[in-house]
C-alpha cells in the first residue's frame, strides 16, 4: 500500500467501523447483548461474519465498543451542559441535548447509541474499561447538580442523596427512548421542555406536604389487585415459585433476559435444571411471569391508592412510594421485591413482547389519569399528564439499578429511598437538593 492510498483506506475502515457500531447498537437494543450475535450484526450491515471479525474479534469487544461510544456521546452532552451558569440550567441543557441527539438518530442524521440496561452482562476483561468510563461519566453528570458556591457533600447521607438524584436524571433521559416515539421527531423539543418542567419543578402543587401525605400511604396488601401473593400458590410449591420469580427478576435487572440463563437461575437457588423445568416450560415463560408479578404489584398499589381517596397528590404519592419500598434495603418490604426492569420487554419474543408492552402502557395511562385528576383539583401543578405518566414509569424502571448507586453507608439509619429518589421527581428539587 502506498503512502498516498493510506488515508483513503483509513477513512474507509473508519466508515465501515461506524456502520458496524450503528448496526450492532440497533441489534443489541432490540435483542439484548447476550442474545444478539456477531452473525446477526454482520448480516445487518452486509458483511460476512469473518469479515466483521477483522474489525471486532469477539462479540464482547463489539459490545464494549458500542457502550464506550454511548458513554462518550453522553460525556459530550455533559460537557456542553456544564457551560450553563446554574444547576437548573445545566439539567435543562443536558435533557434538551440528549433528546436532540435522539431526534437526530430518528431522522437518520446520527448513528444509534446502545442502551445501558444490561451492561452488567458484559464479562471481563471487556467490562473493566467500560465500567471505569461509565463511572467517570456518572461523576461528571453528578457535577452538573452541584452548586460551585457550596462545598460538595462529603457525608454518606448527603452523597447518597446526590447519587440518587444523579441516577434519577440519567434514568429519566434514557427512559425517554421508551416513549418519544409517540411524537413526531420535529416535536421532540416540546416534549423535552415539558419533561424538564417536571424534573426541575416536580408534580406537587405548592403547599402539598410530603411527610403528611407519605404517612398515609397504604401497606403493600397481599390481597390487592394483581398482587402475586394470591397468584403464587400455597405452601412449599408457592414459596419455590416466588423464589424463582424474585431470583429471575434480579438477574434480568442486572444481566438482561439473555444473561439470566436457566443454569444461573437454578444455581442461585441451589436447585437443578430439572427442578426449573418442573415449574416452567421455558425460560421466557418464567420471565413473562416475572413481568406479570411486577405489573401486578404496580397495578395493585395503584388500585389501593385510588380506593383510598384523598386529593390527586395524596393518591399519586400512595401509588408510588410503596413501590420504592420493594427496593429499599432499610425496609422490610424489600423481601417482596424487586420490580422487574420494564425496559426488558424489548428482549422478549414477539408473542410475549407486545402483550406486555400493552399492559405497561395501560399502567402509564392510569398514572397519567391520576395526574390529570390532581391538576384538576389543584393539588398537582399544571403539567403534561402523559409525560408525567411516563416519568413515573421511568422512576419505577430506574429502581432496577438503584442499589448500585444509593446503597446505605455506615452510620445512622439512612433516609428512606422514597424520600431521596422519588421526592425530587414528585416535589421538585432535582437540581437543588430539596
Amino acid at each position: 500500500m502506498t503512502v498516498a492510498t493510506r488515508p483513503r483506506a483509513t477513512l474507509r475502515f473508519a466508515e465501515k467501523r461506524e456502520l458496524i457500531l450503528d448496526g450492532a447498537a440497533r441489534l443489541f437494543n432490540r435483542r439484548g447483548i447476550k442474545a444478539g450475535t456477531l452473525s446477526e450484526v454482520a448480516a445487518g450491515v452486509g458483511l460476512a461474519t469473518n469479515s466483521l471479525t477483522y474489525y471486532y474479534r469477539k462479540k464482547e469487544d463489539l459490545v464494549g465498543a458500542c457502550l464506550v461510544r454511548s458513554i462518550e456521546a453522553l460525556n459530550q452532552l455533559i460537557a456542553d451542559a456544564a457551560e450553563a451558569p446554574d444547576a437548573g440550567g445545566r439539567v435543562e441543557r443536558f435533557v434538551h441535548g440528549f433528546i436532540a441527539r435522539l431526534q437526530a438518530i430518528d431522522e437518520q442524521r446520527a448513528p444509534e447509541l446502545i442502551l445501558f440496561g444490561d451492561m452488567r452482562a458484559l464479562p471481563q476483561p471487556q467490562a473493566a474499561p467500560v465500567f471505569a468510563a461509565y463511572e467517570a461519566m456518572f461523576r461528571a453528570l453528578r457535577g452538573l447538580l452541584l452548586d460551585p458556591a457550596v462545598p460538595a457533600p462529603r457525608g454518606s447521607a448527603a452523597r447518597r442523596a446526590l447519587n440518587a438524584r444523579t441516577h434519577l436524571l440519567l434514568a429519566q433521559v434514557q427512559w425517554t427512548r421508551a416513549w418519544l416515539g409517540r411524537y413526531e421527531p420535529a416535536d421532540y423539543p416540546r416534549a423535552a421542555a415539558r419533561l424538564c418542567d417536571i424534573l426541575l419543578h416536580g408534580l406537587a402543587a405548592p403547599g402539598q406536604a410530603w411527610d403528611a401525605a407519605a404517612g398515609q400511604v397504604p401497606a403493600l396488601d397481599e390481597g390487592a389487585e394483581g398482587s402475586p401473593g394470591g397468584a403464587g400458590g400455597e405452601g412449599e410449591a408457592g414459596a419455590l415459585r416466588e423464589a424463582y420469580l424474585r431470583t429471575a427478576t434480579r438477574l434480568v435487572n442486572d444481566h438482561g433476559v439473555g444473561g439470566a440463563s436457566v443454569e444461573r437461575i437454578a444455581a442461585e437457588l441451589a436447585l437443578t435444571k430439572g427442578s426449573f423445568y418442573h415449574h416452567h416450560d421455558t425460560k421466557h415463560a418464567l420471565i413473562d411471569d416475572c413481568f406479570e408479578r411486577s405489573l401486578g404489584l404496580i397495578r395493585g398499589v395503584q388500585r389501593a391508592a385510588l380506593d383510598g381517596g384523598g386529593n390527586g397528590w395524596q393518591q399519586l404519592l400512595a401509588a408510588t412510594a410503596p413501590l420504592l419500598r420493594l427496593h429499599d434495603p432499610a425496609d422490610a418490604a424489600v423481601a417482596r421485591g424487586p420490580l422487574l426492569r420494564l425496559s426488558a420487554w424489548t428482549e422478549l419474543p414477539d408473542e410475549l413482547r407486545w402483550p406486555r408492552r400493552g399492559a405497561m402502557n395501560r399502567l402509564v395511562e392510569r398514572y397519567a389519569a391520576m395526574v390529570a385528576d390532581g391538576v384538576a383539583d389543584g393539588s398537582l401543578r399544571r403539567v403534561d399528564p402523559v409525560i408525567a405518566g411516563h416519568a413515573l414509569s421511568g422512576l419505577l424502571n430506574a429502581l432496577a439499578e438503584v442499589q448500585h448507586w444509593v446503597a446505605p453507608g455506615p452510620g445512622p439509619a439512612p433516609a428512606p429511598l422514597a424520600s431521596i429518589f422519588a421526592r425530587p421527581l414528585l416535589c421538585g428539587g432535582l437540581a437543588a437538593g430539596a
